[in-house]
């Protein structure tokens, strides 16, 4: 008797294979998290069983450690070092069993560098559960830290609170930032928005990551036609989470009012032409050189379409071409 065979086209065995491919993935990335997680429990524990028997003296570690290197001569992280930052540990969190979860889901590295660096248990922990969400390196999260990352979360000038429902307000506030930190762009003291958006879009990986989880890049001075004219957004993201789309327009001056009622037309024109209607109301960012609060304020009330007006900052400038020709010049 012969097998019933059905013929699958190229494009169905491809998506079949993703399938497969990203639930292997999956698992593979759950039983990283699992073991993980159970190494930075384990080390919880040691650390209780050493402070628990400090009362040994100062060579008590050093003790230690050298009878587990005997022991298990191939198992690394139990210098006296580590062993003593175990301890410290145990007596960050021994009282804070519900950040104890969250820090287990942290490699060592980074759970380290927020012992040495964040002494606030409560800043501490802004930081673990943004490593968390956005996925941070040890050198991203170094950097935010550097940068003051817990400050500038949910810092923008915004009418959130007038125009959005309140479930969704504080929600998008402490997505945005002010300041962004693109210290990755140099550019001349007198750029221009064009030379801005030029630089950004060739770093958009970058972009993105300061931005923050859940940003998805759409497109560059992307075109919108209104009553049969042609206008251009400087920056088009969706934001998975938030589901909406989001408006940047780039600045390379101090905040005028005037940016804000081009944005209220930008956004008008995006909720009408491009957004689906599962979509949530599109939100627009006025990323400027400065700003001053006072004006960014007044100027967004009244105003019905969510918008943040925030600041940005670049790498060191580079001289102007001017100062260049004046200098070769010489």
């Amino acid at each position: 008797m012969k097998n019933n065979l059905i013929k699958i086209n190229e494009e169905e065995f491809k998506e079949v294979v993703v399938n497969i491919k990203n639930e292997i993935r999956s698992a593979q990335i759950k039983t990283m998290k699992e073991v993980n997680s159970n190494l930075i429990m384990l080390y919880f524990k040691v650390g209780k069983i050493l402070d628990e028997n400090s009362f040994y003296g100062s060579s008590f570690i050093k003790n230690v450690s050298q009878a587990i290197k005997l022991e298990y001569p191939n198992a690394g992280g139990y210098s006296e070092r580590n062993l003593n930052y175990m301890k410290l540990f145990y007596e960050e969190y021994k009282e804070h069993p519900n950040l104890q979860q969250v820090v287990a889901n942290l490699p060592w590295g980074h759970n380290l560098l927020l012992m040495q660096k964040i002494k606030n248990i409560d800043v501490r922990m802004i930081y673990a559960n943004a490593a968390i969400e956005n996925g941070w390196s040890r050198n991203i999260l170094d950097m935010q830290i550097k940068t003051n990352y817990h400050l500038r979360i949910g810092n923008t000038v915004n009418n959130f609170k007038s125009t959005l429902p309140a479930i969704d307000s504080d929600l998008v506030n402490n997505t945005l930032k002010d300041p962004y930190i693109f210290d990755f762009i140099s550019l001349r003291n007198n750029y221009k928005e064009k030379d801005l958006e030029k630089s950004m879009i060739s770093r958009i990986k970058d972009v993105l990551l300061e931005l923050g989880s859940g940003f998805s890049f759409v497109g560059n001075q992307y075109k919108l036609t209104v009553g049969g004219i042609d206008y251009y957004l400087d920056l088009l993201f969706y934001h998975l989470k938030l589901r909406c789309y989001i408006v940047v327009e780039l600045k390379a001056s101090e905040f005028i009012p005037e940016y804000v009622g081009k944005m209220n037309f930008y956004l008008s024109a995006v909720d009408d032409l491009i957004k689906d209607k599962d979509d949530n109301p599109s939100i627009g960012l006025i990323l400027c050189r400065d700003k001053n609060r006072i004006t960014a304020r007044y100027s967004l009330d009244g105003i019905n379409k969510p918008i943040g007006v925030t600041s940005y900052e670049l790498s060191k400038y580079l001289p102007s071409e001017e100062v260049i020709n004046n200098y070769i010049d010489l």
